[in-house]
């Protein structure tokens, strides 16, 4: 409400007599006023000032307003939410439940973007906003229409908002919430960002303490902070920590010399002697592990498989060939967490 008629202000219809019914002036006399009337009083009720909102001060609630297409906020949020990222690393994340994953991760939040339709997801949203009060954070208004032009859904709901990923190390991967081992889940090459999100959400539900994206030669690996990512993550990606663009020989170096154990997932055909494959349930998830999936079409390249301690195979009937990436992940994250979280 309090938008809608902060941007009508400029764009104001003046209100006729004839409206109303009424007039303030008499036909007759211009001089003289007409008796006040209910109609009158409702006619000026309607072009009051927008009420702002409580312990908003007069300079912060019209500086937070967002007019034009070429305002700068417009137009970082338009780089962020469409997969270009911004020069200060900021991400874009869309839609009321990711703004408040964003917010409840406490990763630095610059600032949201409201418009007219989103407004009732503010109340939500405002049990996270504790560094409003601050200042660092900043909710900027505009309308549904310049809303739209920087969304990249295709059904806005009005609130979108530029977060910080955390920086993430090698040592950082091996850190773990509790006393547990790690458990790292390493994307090598997969390039669609959905299936990257769904990875990740597979392997924060499954348990896995850490990830890392690598790329290896030709085949780079989607940004799992991209919108599609993201979104396909549902917020996966923003609690997950994520060491992000690593190279795969560089972290398998330092996978052996902090004798962390690796599995990599392979073609349900593959057999090798060396090393050993392994159907899912014969491996031993108890340890240290870090878990490769590889790219959807062509899985991992050979010398990667034969620098893994085991290769995995998923059983699948002989008329199908092979499963998507992020299904095969969560089969195997499945796994691991049915022995992981045995007495």
């Amino acid at each position: 409400m309090y938008i809608e008629r902060a941007f009508e202000k400029n764009n104001r219809v003046p209100i006729s007599d004839h409206d109303y019914g009424a007039t303030y002036h008499s036909t007759g006399d211009p001089r003289k006023a007409a008796p006040f009337t209910t109609a009158c009083s409702f006619a000026s009720l309607l072009v009051m000032p927008a009420v702002r909102p409580f312990g908003q001060s007069r300079d912060a609630a019209a500086a937070d307003l967002v007019t034009g297409r070429e305002n700068h906020w417009l137009k970082k949020f338009r780089m962020a939410l469409r997969g270009g990222g911004t020069t200060d690393d900021y991400v874009g994340v869309e839609g009321a439940r990711l703004v408040e994953d964003a917010l409840r991760s406490a990763l630095p939040v610059e600032a949201l973007l409201v418009s007219a339709a989103g407004e009732k997801h503010l109340e939500r949203l405002r049990p996270y906003l504790t560094g409003i009060s601050a200042g660092s954070t900043r909710i900027l208004r505009t309308t549904n229409r310049l809303f739209d032009g920087v969304a990249d859904t295709e059904s806005p709901q009005g609130v979108a908002a530029l977060v910080k990923p955390r920086t993430v190390s090698f040592d950082d991967l091996l850190r773990t919430p509790s006393s547990g081992a790690p458990l790292i889940v390493t994307l090598v090459g997969v390039q669609d960002p959905g299936n990257v999100g769904t990875i990740l959400r597979s392997a924060e539900a499954f348990g896995a303490t850490a990830a890392a994206t690598c790329a290896f030669g030709r085949l780079g690996c989607a940004n799992p902070y991209s919108p599609k990512a993201l979104r396909s993550s549902a917020g996966s990606s923003l609690r997950l920590p994520i060491l992000h663009g690593v190279g795969i020989s560089i972290l398998l170096t330092q996978l052996r010399l902090a004798r962390v154990k690796v599995y990599a997932a392979a073609a349900a055909t593959a057999m090798r002697s060396a090393p050993p494959t392994l159907l899912p349930w014969e491996a031993d998830w108890s340890d240290s592990i870090a878990l490769l999936i590889g790219n959807e079409g062509a899985g991992l390249p050979e010398e990667i498989e034969l620098s893994a301690n085991a290769l995995l195979r998923i059983p699948l009937i002989k008329t199908v060939e092979s499963l998507n990436a992020a299904v095969a992940a969560a089969v195997l994250l499945y796994e691991a967490a049915r022995q992981r979280s045995r007495p």
